[in-house]
């Protein structure tokens, strides 16, 4: 593009806002030098000759002109003041020669070394033949000493300053290309990560999966009757990832106890004790090795081993379980990060769903009810038929808003950090069962430690599914919801008392399908049964039977009206 048709760029008021303020500040001193009024025709000839360099800062002519122009019109005017000044040519000289500062550091700002090096060549020359063919008001040449050594040091100031700006424009620039705006390097790091995934075997992501591989490698080393990798859950406890064993066993989770598992967790040093690390176990021969998960400097988890003989971890062992689980440390923390970030996407992913749906679907089927209402009332008596038409559509209307606003309510729930499982699936049961006329009977039985946050969501999306099934298809009048948590284990059962799930539409069968890869990505089994004497049951089941057999009971929706 031509440099004559370059488009003017708008004002940058940080440009203009310095030379106001210093074309202010020579004209202080100019009257202060002087006390001559005249004078001051200097500041707004000045000001004439900045205004290109400010109305088109990146024009390859007109920038670098007005800069020139600046440089020759304080040069000029420098020589002129210190001529008029009353106080003698020092303080006349120096009451215009600060504004160098804003031409050349405006240049070195914009890294143009050259436009700045000939800049100062012309300023110097400049106040050197302006200083020698200006005579003062009493027909004497300038004191060229005293005159040229206060130009010398203002252009030695004008260099540092130039220095100092070119060097300021060069840290931000290599601060600018070492730390990359947070999407940029969101984006970096999550194509990094995608490429990682798929080089790495198999379902390598899976905290469970891990876990469960780590222990089967630590059983060929190290005696393990019982055993299980637990990772934290913030509040102060933990979580069971995996764990083995001939029965199911509750580990102690609570970080604050006095145990073998708090004291690795806290000095990330291996810890063995002689009694069991379990609330549940009471074994009268017990050895315990709990070994931190470190990755770096941050402790991920923790492997719990347990024997039913003394002595079973001495020093060598210890050592031969640590060098299994270094690296396996690493591969947890990777799977850990890797849950939180799907975790996190995808429930920005539903909450940006529901705003759309809300802000726009909705609202447009809520204008569509009201213009069946307002059609409606404007109709004549005897337009029976199309009254009755009206009304048919304004029931669809109102069955398709309601059905929307469940599916909001259903895509904004989640599994509160303090509320824990069983409460979110109660506030849902509740929620649509209270829409479609259904009596929920609700059987919660949770215990105060949690499943990892992964698995509670899915666990969640599986009990929504299945009650939104009963509800659409069944054609049910009761609703039975339970939950047992007792982690690792947890079952959830949702009984209805309909028609069953011979005649389900083609939907309802999708349905059954995406709770079936629910429960599979978590490690659970999908369950759907028959119900007598009527309806059908859908449970989901993680991890081995509860150690109480009234959990087991209470799970368990009533067989006969």
């Amino acid at each position: 593009m031509p440099a004559s048709t370059v488009p003017l760029p708008f004002l940058h008021p940080l440009a203009v806002a310095a030379r106001v303020v210093m074309l202010c500040l020579v004209a202080l001193l100019t009257l202060i030098a002087t006390r001559d009024v005249t004078q001051l025709w200097w500041i707004a000839l000045l000001a004439g000759a900045g205004i290109p360099a400010v109305i088109a800062p990146r024009h390859r002519i007109l920038a670098p002109l007005g800069r020139f122009a600046e440089v020759v019109i304080v040069a000029m005017a420098a020589s002129q003041v210190a001529a008029s000044a009353v106080q003698g040519s020092n303080l006349g000289a120096a009451a215009m020669l600060p504004y160098l500062a804003v031409p050349l550091t405006v240049t070195a700002m914009n890294r143009r070394v050259r436009e700045g090096a000939a800049l100062l060549g012309v300023a110097a020359v400049a106040l050197v033949v302006s200083g020698l063919v200006t005579e003062t008001a009493a027909g004497r040449q300038l004191e060229q000493a005293n005159y040229l050594a206060v130009c010398a040091q203002w252009l030695t100031l004008a260099v540092l300053g130039t220095i100092a700006a070119s060097t300021l424009q060069r840290i931000m620039q290599v601060r600018g290309e070492s730390k990359p705006q947070p999407y940029a390097e969101a984006t970096r790091l999550l194509t990094q990560l995608r490429s990682v995934a798929r080089q790495l075997p198999g379902a390598t992501l899976d905290p469970g999966g891990i876990s469960e591989h780590l222990l089967e490698e630590l059983r060929t080393v190290a005696r393990t009757d019982r055993g299980a990798v637990l990772s934290a859950s913030g509040g102060g406890r933990l979580v069971v990832l995996a764990q083995v064993g001939v029965d199911r066993v509750d580990w102690e989770t609570t970080l604050d106890a006095d145990s073998a598992i708090a004291d690795a967790w806290a000095t990330q040093q291996p810890q063995t004790a002689h009694r069991s690390q379990s609330r549940s176990h009471s074994g009268p021969e017990v050895s315990a090795l709990v070994v931190p998960l470190v990755a770096g400097v941050r402790t991920v988890g923790l492997v719990t081993l347990e024997a039913d003989v003394a002595g079973a971890y001495p020093a060598a062992v210890v050592d031969q379980v640590t060098a299994l689980t270094r690296p396996a440390a690493l591969r947890l923390e990777a799977a850990l990060l890797f849950d939180e970030v799907r975790s996190l996407a995808t429930n920005e992913e539903r909450q940006r769903l529901a705003r759309e749906i809300h802000d726009g679907v909705a609202q447009e089927l809520v204008m569509v009810g009201y213009g069946i209402d307002n059609a409606l009332a404007t109709l004549p008596d005897d337009a029976k038929e199309t009254a009755e038409e009206l009304r048919t559509l304004r029931g669809e209307v109102t069955r398709v808003i309601t059905e929307l606003r469940l599916s909001l309510f259903e895509l904004r729930s989640e599994v509160d950090r303090h509320g824990g499982l069983a409460a979110a699936i109660a506030e849902y049961a509740r929620t649509v069962g209270a829409s479609a006329g259904l009596r929920v009977h609700l059987s919660l039985d949770e215990s105060t430690a949690r499943l990892p946050a992964a698995t509670e969501a899915e666990m969640l999306r599986i009990a929504q599914e299945a009650i939104t099934n009963a509800r659409k298809h069944a054609q049910a009048t009761n609703l039975w919801v339970t939950c047992a948590v007792d982690p690792p284990f947890a079952q959830i059962e949702v009984s209805d008392d309909g028609q069953g799930i011979a005649d389900q539409r083609p939907d309802g069968r999708y349905g059954l399908a995406i709770m079936a890869e629910r429960a599979e990505r978590i490690r659970g089994r999908l369950e759907i049964r028959p119900r007598r004497p009527s309806g059908t049951t859908v449970a989901v089941v993680l991890g081995t039977l509860p150690r109480r057999d009234s959990v087991r009971d209470s799970v368990t929706a009533p067989e006969g009206e």
